[in-house]
């Protein structure tokens, strides 16, 4: 089912589990809030409600979009690699893949941009599947 066809209270429950997640990934990341809210699409304030109340958090569309990028992004770095300290350091490290030019995954997520999260996630897809160099 996509996100646009989830009922209301559908919506409520999917968004309440993924930030009761979301902070923990950040921690890992060592990201600060003001990331963690622009990466899911927020203001610094409604993030900052949500992540203490995460049974009142309600996720739009595209915040939720959002967060499954971002769900998939950490797994896959867990899968590729296993060792949580490299894991969570991937996207603080120079990157020579023509997608990076030699920065950090981070600085091209600190754009906003959905598609930025898309493409990292796609990358480390591709990468698990045997697709990128």
């Amino acid at each position: 089912m996509a996100f646009a066809e989830m009922s209301q209270g559908q919506r409520r429950d999917m968004s309440a589990a993924a930030m009761r997640t979301y902070p923990n990934i950040i921690r890992d990341w060592r990201l600060k809030e003001q990331e963690a809210a622009l990466l899911l699409g927020t203001t610094d304030t409604t993030y900052r409600r949500w992540k203490n109340a995460p049974d009142r958090a309600t996720l739009d569309v595209n915040q939720l979009e959002r967060m499954s990028l971002l769900l998939g992004i950490y797994k896959s770095l867990q899968i590729l690699l296993p060792r949580s300290d490299a894991a969570d350091s991937w996207l603080r490290r120079p990157n020579q893949n023509p997608l990076f030019a030699g920065q950090a995954p981070l600085e091209r997520l600190r754009s906003g941009l959905v598609s930025d999260l898309y493409v990292i996630r796609q990358y480390l897809d591709a990468t698990r599947g045997g697709g990128y160099a």
